[in-house]
C-alpha cells in the first residue's frame, strides 16, 4: 500500500492529536466551523477550551460566497490574526469551504480539517482542493492549498445516516476503478454493510494520495480522479435546482455508469466489464431511473473545469484499474450514454 499523506493522521482520539498541534503552533485564537449536525454529534469529542464556534447550515446549496462572508465576518469580529487557527469539523462542504475561507482570510491562516463523513475522509480531505460553488456551478471558485493537518477518525462514521454513509462509498469505488484492480475485486467480494472500513479507508486514501503526489495541481495524471465527475457534477448541479437533490457520491455513481458506457463506446471496456461496473453500482446505490438529456445538462458540461479549446474532456476507463485523461467525446456519444442509462 502507498504511503498516507504526511499531513494526515488516522486516530480514534482526534482531540489528543488536535491538542498536540495546538501546543506546537500556539495560535492566538481558535475557531471551529460546524453545521447543525456536526455541532450536535461531533463537536463534543473535541475538548478544546473556549473556541469560537461558527455554525453554518449543512448542504451543498450553502457552499457559496454568502456563507463565506459569514465565516470571514465572525473571524474579523473575533479579532483573528494571521496567527489564528480554523478547525473545520464536518464533511466535504465544511472542509472545502472552511479551507477556502481560511486560505483567503488575511491572505491565509492555519486550518485543520477533521472530516466526519466517509466521502470527506477518503476524498475531499486529500489533495488540497478548496472552493465554493458559484452561479450553481460546482467548485467554480477555488484554489489549491493543503490543510496544515487532517485528522481522520473512522469513529465519526457512526454519526452518519445510511444515505450519507453510502454516498461516500461512491469515491471509494472510483478510486479502485481508476487505479487498483485488486481493490475493485475486494469491494465486489463483500456487501456494503460488510466492508472492512478499518482497511478500506486508509487504502482508499493511499490510492488518491499516490495520484495526487505525482501531479499536485492537476496538469496531467491527477485528472484521472475526475472519472465519473464530468457527467456526475452536471447531474448534481441539475438536481440541485429540483426538489430531488442528489448527494455528491450518488451523482458520481451515476457519472461512473454513464462514463463507463462512454468507455465502452471507445472500445476500452468490454461488455462484461461495463455490465460488472453497472450492476455493482446499481446494487449498492439508490439512484434515479432516468436522466435529463444533453439538451438539459449541456450548459453544465460546457462549464466543466477540465475543458479546453478543443471541447468537453473526460477521464475514461481503459480497462478496470486503468484510466485515460483528456479524452474528447462527441455530443452524440454523450447523448447515447445518457440514453443507455435511462433505457427501460
Amino acid at each position: 500500500m502507498d504511503q498516507l499523506p504526511p499531513y494526515l493522521t488516522i486516530s480514534d482520539q482526534p482531540s489528543d492529536v488536535l491538542k498536540s498541534l495546538i501546543e506546537k503552533w500556539e495560535p492566538d485564537h481558535i475557531a471551529i466551523l460546524v453545521d447543525e449536525n456536526t455541532k450536535e454529534s461531533c463537536l463534543p469529542r473535541l475538548a478544546i477550551q473556549n473556541p469560537v464556534i461558527i455554525e453554518i447550515q449543512s448542504g451543498e446549496e450553502n457552499k457559496n460566497l454568502k456563507t463565506c462572508e459569514k465565516i470571514w465576518s465572525t473571524l474579523t469580529e473575533s479579532q483573528f490574526t494571521r496567527k489564528s487557527l480554523l478547525i473545520n469539523l464536518g464533511g466535504g462542504v465544511i472542509g472545502d469551504m472552511g479551507g477556502f475561507a481560511a486560505s483567503t482570510y488575511k491572505r491565509g491562516i492555519k486550518f485543520v480539517n477533521i472530516p466526519t463523513t466517509l466521502l470527506s475522509q477518503v476524498d475531499a480531505s486529500i489533495g488540497g482542493k478548496l472552493g465554493i460553488d458559484f452561479d450553481h456551478l460546482k467548485n467554480h471558485i477555488g484554489l489549491f492549498k493543503y490543510p496544515d493537518h487532517v485528522i481522520v477518525d473512522p469513529g465519526f462514521l457512526r454519526t452518519l445516516n445510511p444515505r450519507e454513509f453510502k454516498s461516500g462509498f461512491g469515491e471509494v469505488v472510483k478510486h479502485a476503478l481508476i487505479h487498483d484492480q485488486t481493490q475493485w475485486e475486494k469491494l465486489k467480494a463483500s456487501e456494503f454493510e460488510n466492508q472492512n472500513w478499518s482497511e478500506l479507508i486508509p487504502q482508499s486514501i493511499s490510492i488518491k494520495n499516490a495520484v495526487v503526489s505525482e501531479d499536485p495541481t492537476e496538469n496531467g495524471l491527477r485528472k484521472i480522479l475526475n472519472y465519473g465527475h464530468t457527467i456526475g457534477h452536471a447531474i448534481e448541479s441539475h438536481f440541485l435546482m429540483t426538489s430531488d437533490k442528489l448527494l455528491h457520491g450518488e451523482a458520481i455513481a451515476i457519472g461512473m455508469i454513464v462514463e463507463g458506457h462512454l468507455s465502452l463506446q471507445k472500445g476500452w471496456l468490454t461488455d462484461n466489464e461495463y455490465l460488472e461496473i453497472n450492476d455493482f453500482i446499481i446494487t449498492n446505490f439508490t439512484l434515479p431511473e432516468r436522466l435529463p438529456g444533453i439538451e438539459v445538462i449541456g450548459d453544465y458540461l460546457l462549464q466543466d473545469k477540465k475543458n479546453d479549446s478543443r471541447g468537453i474532456n473526460f477521464s475514461l476507463l481503459n480497462g478496470i484499474g486503468k484510466c485515460e485523461f483528456d479524452v474528447s467525446v462527441s455530443p452524440e456519444m454523450i447523448e447515447k450514454s445518457l440514453l443507455a442509462y435511462s433505457k427501460p
